[in-house]
Parts: structure tokens; sequence; C-alpha cells
């Protein structure tokens, strides 16, 4: 999640991705989501199951930040959200 292009950036995990974007949006999550306005969508990975998905968020967290706009870029070159798309 980004707030625009090449700003705030904010990695999580859920089982239910649609569900966490939305509550981005509309500012029912509260911390730091809601503090800098992190309300879209620009990179997703999907895993078989919760702890996979958790190391690989582990993984991405660890990651520097240029790796991290790396990843976004390679997958979203425009950092367009990806919202729509996963509904």
């Amino acid at each position: 999640m980004t707030n625009k292009r090449n700003g705030t950036l904010y990695t999580g995990v859920t089982s239910n991705l649609a569900k966490q974007v939305h509550e981005h949006k509309s500012e029912v999550a509260t911390g730091f989501t809601k503090k800098y306005g992190c309300n879209q969508l620009v990179y997703y990975e999907m895993h078989e199951n919760m702890d996979r998905a958790i190391n690989r968020e582990k993984q991405i967290k660890a990651g520097s930040r240029k790796k991290k706009i790396a990843l976004i870029e390679n997958m979203n070159p425009n950092w367009n959200d990806l919202y729509d798309d996963i509904l």
C-alpha cells in the first residue's frame, strides 16, 4: 500500500486482501496506513498458506526501500491502484 507514487510504503499480510484494502481505503483500519494515508494497492502477492505469506512479508519488510520499489515497478510500472483488479 502507498499514498502516492514513490511515497510512503506499507507492507502487510492478510487472509482477505479485498476486505483489508477496502478497510484501508475507508480509513476503518487505524494506525500506520491511516496516519500516512496509504490507501492505494500497488503490489501484492498470493501464497498458498498463511505461514508462507508471513515469511514473505518478513522478507519484504527486511528489504531496502529500493528493493520494495523494484518489486512494485516490476509488477506495476505505473503505480496504478490495483484494488479493482482483485475484486
